[in-house]
């Protein structure tokens, strides 16, 4: 876990995911890590490591993903204007949706904000249908309220119906 230099004075808590299926994905995660840390916030807790089956297109390498929870003092546009800059300097290009990439990196939760605009919307509006977000999610929130159904981060992986592989990697 990376801690920040900077003085965030931090009343926010975001949680991110983090997937890679491109190039050195531990490297990726580990590099967007590390850029999170200087850039976001303060990382409090982080998952493990998951290999999970490609969402979408599914004819592309597994994906390496992870949960980050980070306390920050930045707005959730700041939060997101930042991501997106952290893997365009990773390596990221955007050609198709669903599609292969170094480096992948988006917003789960911020506060208990619910939001709806033309470029971000919290809660992530499909993470309730994603095994390979839930599952790194229960591991260090679980008992974290999803603001629309009012249900834990447990309940919701109970309740989920995809059947996509998650494999443990460290």
């Amino acid at each position: 876990m990376f801690v920040s230099d900077m003085d965030h004075d931090a009343p926010n808590t975001v949680l991110l995911l983090l997937g890679s299926n491109l190039g050195d994905r531990q490297d990726l995660l580990f590099q967007a890590t590390k850029a999170i840390s200087l850039r976001i916030g303060t990382i409090t807790g982080a998952s493990s490591l998951y290999e999970t089956a490609p969402w979408g297109v599914t004819d592309q390498p597994p994906f390496l993903n992870q949960v980050l929870q980070v306390q920050t003092s930045l707005s959730p546009e700041v939060v997101l204007e930042t991501a997106l800059a952290i893997e365009l300097a990773l390596g990221r290009v955007r050609l198709q949706r669903w599609a292969a990439r170094v480096i992948d990196i988006d917003i789960l939760y911020f506060n208990d904000l619910i939001t709806q605009q033309e470029k971000l919307t919290i809660p992530h509006p499909r993470l309730q249908d994603r095994r390979f977000t839930l599952i790194p999610l229960v591991e260090i929130a679980a008992d974290w309220i999803h603001p629309v159904f009012m249900k834990s981060n447990k309940i919701l992986l109970e309740d989920c119906e995809d059947k996509e592989m998650v494999t443990l990697v460290s």
